[in-house]
């Protein structure tokens, strides 16, 4: 995946649909792109970079569906170029540990991101894709708002609340 291909892919992440919203709180919702192993991928991939702590992480968020939706309504291009990430993702893991990365231990799969995150080439680009757009499909969803909003942190209003001024 280039990079400038990449910029523009994570571009589209800015704003949810509200159609997707509703597609992806289906507790019937199958993928539309993805296969099983990818979409069990995506979902490691994405609980990696936001995991669940004492606050919901991506899989709680659904991030893989968000993504799923985007590629299923995106173009061609960019949906063959996250597809070929995903299978390499699973070849570096297959040559590193011997096992496709859902098979890999979970310090093992960290230790591989970790790695694409610092490095360069194709899986360092694929990594930062999804990394961005993890982050930007979190914050988007109503679990990333109240995270984000914890403890009142985002003004209802950005106006003046002096008397003279409102």
């Amino acid at each position: 995946m280039h990079r400038r291909d990449l910029l523009k892919l994570g571009a589209s992440f800015a704003a949810i649909p509200a159609a997707w919203a509703a597609q992806a709180a289906k507790p019937d919702w199958r993928p539309s792109v993805f296969d099983d192993h990818q979409n069990e991928t995506v979902i490691a991939l994405t609980e990696l970079i936001i995991p669940a702590t004492d606050t919901p992480g991506a899989k709680a968020a659904r991030v893989n569906r968000y993504i799923d939706l985007f590629l299923r309504d995106g173009r061609a291009e960019q949906r063959e170029r996250f597809l070929e990430g995903l299978s390499w993702l699973d070849g570096y893991a297959i040559r590193e540990h011997g096992h496709p990365f859902l098979r890999c231990a979970p310090a093992d799969q960290t230790a591989m991101l970790h790695s694409l995150d610092q490095g360069a080439g194709p899986g360092h680009n694929f990594f930062r894709f999804v990394k961005s757009a993890t982050a930007r499909i979190y914050y988007n969803t109503q679990i990333g708002y109240q995270e984000l909003n914890k403890g009142g942190r985002v003004p209802a209003s950005f106006g003046c609340k002096h008397g003279g001024h409102a």
